[in-house]
């Protein structure tokens, strides 16, 4: 995908209005209505052939008003899953650590929960045979938008080619119809929302 300069200075325009509309939205959710939410999200990410197969599992700690993955961890780890749980380096990129449950979280930059077990390198994510993404949209095509630090861009490259099914975590309204795409962009493989799973490609689920 070829963008020149000017191309790609629109398209992080448009990337900043979407997700200022987005977050605006997670923002007015009541806590009643997210943690309502969270505990359907929850059900429906449980019933995936992509984490009923998966013995490792990379996801993340929700913060605010983003989709709840708490009970979803908790969930996982109680069947004996690993989990791994990103935290947040000094240049923006993640390493990894074990999800050893709630006590062993504690509290990060930028509002964040990391784990606070040992550190296990930037590419302990491609131990996991499903990755659970943050983010803010994600549409028709399966291509993502996150908040713009670049974080999951980088973990999203060393992925790329890999066995692990890529899973974003979202709210009905941010399944839009398209997402301005930069080159650095990378698609998932499906979506998970309250209200359903939708998925993209021909790539069939695990065990499918």
């Amino acid at each position: 995908m070829t963008v020149d300069a000017e191309e790609m200075t629109g398209l992080a325009a448009q990337k900043r209005v979407l997700r200022g509309e987005l977050l605006e939205h997670r923002r007015l959710l009541s806590q009643e209505d997210a943690a309502g939410a969270a505990a359907v999200l929850a059900r429906r990410a449980l019933e995936l052939p992509e984490l009923a197969g998966a013995g490792t599992v990379a996801a993340y700690v929700s913060v605010g008003r983003e989709p709840g993955t708490r009970a979803l961890l908790d969930a996982l780890h109680a069947r004996g899953v690993r989990v791994l749980l990103p935290v947040l380096m000094p240049d923006n990129d993640l390493d990894w650590g074990a999800y050893e449950g709630a006590q062993g979280l504690v509290r990060a930059g930028r509002g964040l929960l990391e784990p606070s077990g040992r550190r296990l390198g930037v590419d302990a994510v491609r131990e996991a045979d499903a990755v659970l993404l943050p983010g803010l949209a994600v549409d028709a095509r399966g291509m993502r938008m996150g908040r713009g630090g670049g974080s999951y861009d980088r973990v999203l490259a060393r992925l790329k080619g890999g066995a692990a099914h890529l899973v974003v975590l979202l709210y009905a309204n941010e399944v839009v119809a398209e997402v301005p795409v930069e080159p650095h962009d990378h698609p998932v493989h499906a979506v998970v929302t309250p209200e359903g799973v939708q998925r993209f490609g021909a790539r069939p689920p695990m065990g499918g």
